[in-house]
């Protein structure tokens, strides 16, 4: 969900807002619609200092997080194994039970996951190979019980024992874990999304926007949010900054981040819509 801040308006200026936070790929669009500002990067001194990755730097957005696509499971489902990779997601013989993957209203469909689960190394995914990726969702389509849409419901799902396995958002599963809930994350092969700051068109408070966007990507600052929120900074200093138990529950942990992959936003935004019109047809 996008968030916008501001401290006052001004009459005469159309923009509503002033500083946004929302995912790079929204970003990437508002800039085709010339609905943000061109970035000034001397006036956010943070990024060098907080290491943010070159690929999350452009000129209209910053990154400052990601949320990883990943395997939700329960862990008493499978005789004491645990999935180890989206080839096992697709194995139903030895991992039983149901699956639930995400529908187009809840995210960008799930390629990439089929495209591993049949070989595809994970440098060599994009450009996706559409019609391959379908034959392998067909395979599965039969145990697929449910196409999730908002990020509760995977877990929902896990504890109803509605299905033993769920793609889910990494950070969805830490509330049931702490209810005694038998669910655990698989990082293998999650997909990585970026979130990030942008500054709306004619925005009224543009200094304040810009102090605030600084103030954020700090490394100290992405680090102090994942205390209260689950977030994965895009900072790699931020991780320093963290307990051992913070940070170990973090997707974006050293331990973790060559385990995955990131989402190709300019893959996306060009074949986005298409591969939404073929899911839904082949999900009818």
């Amino acid at each position: 969900m996008p968030r916008c801040w501001r401290r006052s308006s001004r009459a005469g200026r159309s923009a509503t807002c002033d500083l946004i936070n929302n995912s790079m790929m929204s970003h990437n669009k508002y800039v085709q619609q010339d609905a943000l500002e061109k970035l000034d990067l001397d006036r956010v001194k943070s990024v060098k200092r907080a290491k943010i990755p070159e690929a999350q730097i452009t000129d209209h957005a910053i990154g400052a997080a990601f949320y990883g696509q990943c395997i939700g499971y329960r862990t008493d489902a499978f005789g004491g194994r645990k999935p180890e990779s989206w080839a096992d997601f697709w194995d139903t013989k030895v991992f039983k039970g149901g699956r639930s993957m995400v529908s187009p209203d809840g995210d960008l469909p799930e390629l990439e996951f089929a495209l591993l689960a049949d070989g595809v190394p994970m440098d060599k995914l994009y450009p996706l190979d559409v019609d391959r990726a379908f034959k392998v969702l067909t395979r599965l389509r039969g145990d697929i019980k449910k196409y999730w849409d908002s990020g509760p419901l995977p877990g929902v799902l896990l504890s109803r024992q509605e299905v033993t396995m769920s793609t889910v958002w990494d950070g969805r599963l830490a509330d049931l874990q702490k209810q005694g809930v038998p669910v655990e994350r698989q990082l293998n092969g999650m997909r990585r999304q970026f979130s990030g700051y942008a500054i709306a068109k004619g925005a009224a408070n543009i200094d304040a926007a810009y102090k605030l966007m600084d103030f954020s990507l700090r490394a100290e600052s992405q680090a102090a949010l994942v205390k209260f929120f689950p977030s994965n900074p895009s900072s790699p200093v931020a991780y320093a900054k963290l307990t051992d138990e913070e940070r170990n529950a973090s997707a974006g942990a050293p331990k973790y981040y060559d385990k995955g992959f990131d989402a190709d936003v300019e893959w996306w935004l060009k074949n986005e819509s298409a591969v939404t019109k073929r899911w839904l047809e082949w999900a009818r």
